[in-house]
C-alpha cells in the first residue's frame, strides 16, 4: 500500500527506513532517547544501522494501535541520526536519536516487514533580516517568561539550550521544550518555512503564558480562601475554649441537638448513626461545606416522625356518618372502608392496607382519601405521581450529591408529622420511566406490607417504618400500572354516576359549594331540579361530576355579576326554561331516539378513560373489487374485528339472501366518526357485523337500540368489560334498549337500579340473534326457518323482557 503526498518541497528525494513512534513528536536538533520493541520498528532500526544510520521518524495518529498502516501515521516527520543503540535483556532496544531535519513522506511502502519512506526535505536556512531578528528577540523574551511561570522547567538549563542565532534551530528547540499536546506539536513540525514557524511559536507562547498567569491567579485566590477558613476555624476554637473556661458553654448548639436526638424516639441503629453524625459535626469547622451537609442530614433525621402517632378514631358509626356526609352513593367503596376500620378494632397491630381507587375523572377518588383521613382522625398527605419519571422522586438522592434531598415519601411523612397518616398516591397510572430509573419499581417496596417496615431512603440511608401508613392510590386506568404493582394493591372500582345520582350530588354538595365560592346566599340564587337536570343532559356528558360543578359555578358567577350591578336584594331562580340565558346554547343533543333508522348505521357502546360513550358506526357498500377499508383512527384490534365480522357475513351469505361471491364485486368502507380520536378494542365486533349486514341486505337498523360485544368467526358473541359505564352512556344519550353478550348476565347485580328498571336488555349468544333484534326488516331465510321470529338456537331464551323482571 502506498500513500501519495505532494508538496512544494525540494526535488531531491531519498528512501529511508521509517519508524512509527508513539506519544511523542521528535523535532530537529533534539536529542531523544526511547525504547524500540515492535518487530517492524526493530527491523527498520537494523536497516538504518546497516547503512548510514539515518532513519525517518513519524508520529502515529493513535498511540493505541500496535500495528499501524500508512494511513495511521502522520506524513511529516523528522530524519534522525542514530547516535547510540543498546539491546536490553528483555529483547527491546534502547535508542538515542538526534533530529537532523524535518521531511515529508511522499510514499510509504512495506518492505520485508518494515516501512520504507520516500522523503523530501524543506528549506532550513533563513536569511536574517531586521524583521526576522526582531521576531527572534520576541520569541526569546516570551520563552523566558514561559519558563519562569512553568515550574516544571529548570530556567538555567532550558535558557542555555535555546541560545541560537539560527531562526530554524531556535524555533525547533523552543517547540521541543514546550508542554503541548501531540497534535499541537505535530502542527508546529509540519511548518517548513522557518520564519512562519518562528511566528507560530510566538503565538503559542502568548497563549501558554496567558493560561499560566490565569492558573497562578486562581491558585493565589484559593490559597487566600483556605487561609481565611483556617483563621476562622482557629478563632472559633479559641472562642469555644474561652466560653468553656467562663462556664458559658453548657447549653451549646450541639447539646441541644443531642437532647433532640434522645427525645426523638429513634430505633437503636438510627440513634447510633445520629450520635455518630453529631460527633463528626462537632469536629468540623462550622463554615465548611461538609458541616452544612452534616447539619442538614441531622435536621432531616429529627424532622421525620419516629414515634408520634395520630390518635385513631375507630368508631364505625362516626366513619359512616362522615362518608355519607361527604359522598353520595359509592356504597361498595364505603362498605370496604368500614370493613377496614372494623378489622382495626379487632386486631391490635394490623398491617397497613393499600387501597387503589380506579375510575374515570370526577367521580370522587381524591376526595374519598380525604374523607378516610377525616373519618379515622388521621393526618392526610397527598403525593401526585403524574409525569414522575425519576426514581429519586421516591427514594431521594444520596448525600454525596450537591443539594441532595430525601424523596417525596420521606418529605410527605415530615409534612404529616405522624407515622400513621393517610397517604394518597394520586394518578399512580400516569408514571413513566426513562434513563433516570423506574419510579414504579421503587414503589414496589413502599406498597408491600411485608417490606415497607424497613423502607430505605437514599438520603437518610436508614430504615424507616411505613407499615402504619394507610396508603390510598388513585388511577383512571389499570393497564398502564405494572402487574407487580397492581398485585400489591386492593383494586376498588368507582363507576360513573347515573342522572339521578348526579342530581342528588348537585343538590346536596355542588350547589352549596359553588354558592359559597361565588359569595352568594340561598336567597340570592336557587336551582330548581329541572334546571339541574337540564345542565346534566344538555351541557355535560361525563362519567363524573367535574364539568357539572364547573357549569353550576359558571351560572353562579353570572348571578353574582347581576347582584353586584342591581344590589344585594337581587334574587335569581334558575329553572329549566331560563338556564340557556346563563349557559348559552346546549352543547349536547338530548336524545338520539327521535332520529330515523338508516341502512348501515349502528350505535355501538365503548369504554374510555373518561367513562362510557356511544360510538356511531357507518358502513357503505360501493362497486369495486372486494376491498375492505376501515377509517376513523381504528386500532389494530378493531380492524381485525372488522375482518372477523366480514368473514362471518360471508359465511352466512345464504341465510342473509346474498350471493355466494357478493364480496368480489363490491368495496366496503367502514367508518367510525370523530376521526381525530383513536379507537381500539374487540367489543365493537357485533356492531360492525350488524352494520355490514344492514348495508349488504339494504335493511335498516333500529336507531333506538345500542349494542356491544366481541364476535368470533363462527358468529359467537363473547363477553366485554365496562358494562356499567357503557349502559350509563346509552342512558345519557336517550337509548333505553341494548344488546349484550349472554356471559355478561352475571354483571346484573352490579348495575344501578335505575338502569335495570328503565332499560330493556337483550342477552345473546350468537350473531344471528343480534341481527333478529337490531334489523327493522326480517331476513328472508331466517323468517322461513325459524318459528315465532327467533333465529336458530334462540328458542327458550327470553330476550325481550326488561332486566327488572328477570
Amino acid at each position: 500500500m502506498a500513500n501519495q503526498i505532494k508538496d512544494n518541497l525540494s526535488d531531491d528525494a531519498r528512501k529511508l527506513p521509517m519508524m512509527p513512534i508513539r506519544d511523542m513528536v521528535i523535532f530537529p536538533f533534539m536529542m531523544t532517547p526511547f525504547v524500540v520493541g515492535r518487530e517492524s520498528s526493530v527491523r527498520a532500526l537494523e536497516e538504518a544501522l546497516s547503512g548510514d544510520r539515518k532513519i525517518f521518524l513519524a508520529t502515529q495518529h493513535d498511540a493505541s494501535v500496535d500495528e499501524p498502516n500508512a494511513d495511521d501515521i502522520y506524513a511529516t516527520g523528522t530524519i534522525g541520526n542514530i547516535v547510540q543503540s543498546v539491546k536490553m535483556p528483555d529483547g527491546n532496544i534502547k535508542v538515542l536519536v538526534e533530529g537532523v531535519e524535518r521531511a515529508r513522506a511522499t510514499t510509504i511502502n512495506d518492505a520485508d516487514g518494515f516501512f520504507v519512506a520516500t522523503v523530501r526535505t524543506g528549506p532550513t536556512h533563513l536569511e536574517i533580516t531586521p524583521q526576522v531578528e526582531q521576531l527572534m528577540q520576541r520569541v526569546h523574551s516570551l520563552f523566558e517568561q514561559y519558563v519562569k511561570l512553568q515550574q516544571s522547567l529548570n530556567y538555567e538549563t532550558v535558557a542555555a539550550s535555546v541560545r541560537s542565532d539560527e531562526p530554524a534551530k531556535l524555533a525547533d528547540t523552543i517547540a521541543a521544550n514546550l508542554q503541548l499536546s501531540i497534535e499541537e506539536k505535530q502542527q508546529l513540525l509540519e511548518v517548513f518555512d522557518p520564519e512562519l514557524r518562528l511566528s507560530k511559536v510566538a503565538d503559542v507562547l502568548d497563549v501558554a503564558i496567558e493560561k499560566l498567569n490565569m492558573d497562578r491567579t486562581i491558585q493565589s485566590r484559593v490559597k487566600r480562601q483556605m487561609e481565611k477558613a483556617q483563621k476562622e476555624y482557629y478563632l472559633n476554637e479559641k472562642i469555644k475554649a474561652i466560653q468553656k473556661e467562663l462556664g458559658r458553654g453548657e447549653k451549646s448548639e450541639f447539646d441541644e441537638l443531642k437532647k433532640k436526638i434522645e427525645a426523638a424516639g429513634m430505633p437503636k441503629d438510627v440513634f447510633e448513626k445520629s450520635m455518630q453524625e453529631l460527633k463528626k459535626l462537632e469536629a468540623m469547622p462550622p463554615m465548611s461545606a461538609e458541616s452544612t451537609v452534616s447539619r442538614n442530614y441531622l435536621d432531616w433525621l429529627l424532622a421525620v416522625p419516629w414515634k408520634k402517632r395520630s390518635k385513631e378514631i375507630r368508631s364505625i358509626e362516626h366513619a359512616e356518618q362522615i362518608l355519607n356526609e361527604d359522598h353520595y352513593g359509592l356504597e361498595k367503596i364505603k362498605d370496604r372502608i368500614l370493613e377496614f376500620l372494623a378489622v382495626r378494632q379487632l386486631v391490635k397491630n394490623p398491617k397497613g392496607s393499600i387501597l387503589c381507587f380506579v375510575g374515570p375523572p370526577g367521580v370522587g377518588k381524591t376526595s374519598l382519601g380525604m374523607s378516610i383521613a377525616k373519618a379515622t382522625g388521621r393526618k392526610f398527605v397527598r403525593m401526585s405521581l403524574g409525569g414522575v419519571r425519576d426514581e429519586a422522586e421516591i427514594r431521594g438522592h444520596r448525600r454525596t450529591y450537591i443539594g441532595a434531598l430525601p424523596g417525596q415519601i420521606i418529605q410527605s411523612m415530615k409534612k404529616a408529622g405522624t407515622k400513621n397518616p393517610v397517604f394518597m398516591l394520586d394518578e399512580i397510572d400516569k408514571m413513566a420511566s426513562d434513563f433516570r430509573g423506574d419510579p414504579a419499581s421503587a414503589l414496589l417496596e413502599v406498597l408491600d406490607p411485608e417490606q415497607n417496615t424497613s423502607f430505605q431512603d437514599h438520603y437518610l440511608d436508614v430504615e424507616y417504618d411505613l407499615s402504619q401508613v394507610l396508603f390510598v392510590a388513585t388511577a383512571n386506568v389499570l393497564h398502564t400500572i405494572p402487574g407487580p404493582l397492581q398485585d400489591r394493591m386492593e383494586i376498588l372500582r368507582l363507576h360513573g354516576y347515573t342522572e339521578v345520582e348526579k342530581l342528588e350530588i348537585a343538590k346536596q354538595y355542588l350547589v352549596k359549594k359553588q354558592r359559597e365560592g361565588t359569595g352568594l346566599t340561598e336567597e340570592q340564587i336557587s336551582f330548581e331540579d329541572d334546571a339541574l337536570r337540564q345542565i346534566i343532559r344538555s351541557y355535560t356528558r361525563e362519567a363524573g361530576v367535574r364539568n357539572l360543578e364547573r357549569e353550576i359555578g359558571n351560572v353562579g358567577r353570572k348571578v353574582a355579576r347581576r347582584v353586584v350591578k342591581d344590589g344585594a336584594e337581587h334574587k335569581e331562580t334558575i329553572t329549566g326554561e331560563n338556564i340557556s340565558e346563563f349557559l348559552g346554547v346546549p352543547k349536547f343533543r338530548d336524545s338520539q331516539v327521535h332520529e330515523k333508522s338508516e341502512i348501515g348505521l349502528v350505535t355501538g357502546l365503548a369504554w374510555t378513560e373518561l367513562g362510557g360513550t356511544i360510538l356511531q358506526t357507518e358502513v357503505q357498500v360501493l362497486d369495486g373489487k372486494g376491498k375492505l377499508t376501515a377509517t376513523g383512527q381504528l386500532g389494530d384490534v378493531m380492524q381485525e374485528s372488522a375482518q372477523a365480522a366480514l368473514t362471518y357475513i360471508r359465511s352466512r351469505s345464504h341465510h342473509l339472501g346474498l350471493a355466494k361471491d357478493f364480496y368480489r364485486n363490491v368495496d366496503i368502507h367502514v367508518h367510525v366518526p370523530e376521526g381525530a380520536i383513536p379507537k381500539d378494542g374487540p367489543s365493537a365486533g357485533i356492531t360492525l357485523a350488524t352494520a355490514l349486514a344492514s348495508a349488504l341486505t339494504k335493511i335498516k337498523v333500529r336507531r333506538d337500540i345500542a349494542m356491544t360485544g366481541e364476535i368470533t368467526l363462527r358468529g359467537k358473541v363473547l363477553p366485554i368489560g365496562g358494562l356499567k359505564e357503557k349502559l350509563l352512556a346509552a342512558h345519557r344519550a336517550g337509548i333505553f334498549e341494548a344488546v349484550l353478550p349472554e356471559e355478561n348476565r352475571k354483571d346484573l347485580p352490579d348495575l344501578p337500579e335505575l338502569l335495570k328498571s328503565s332499560m330493556k336488555l337483550h342477552f345473546v349468544e350468537e350473531m344471528d340473534q343480534v341481527l333478529q333484534i337490531a334489523l327493522e326488516g326480517k331476513l328472508p331465510e331466517l323468517r322461513e326457518e325459524t318459528p315465532e321470529g327467533l333465529t336458530p338456537g334462540m328458542q327458550g331464551l327470553d330476550i325481550s323482557q326488561p332486566v327488572a323482571h328477570q
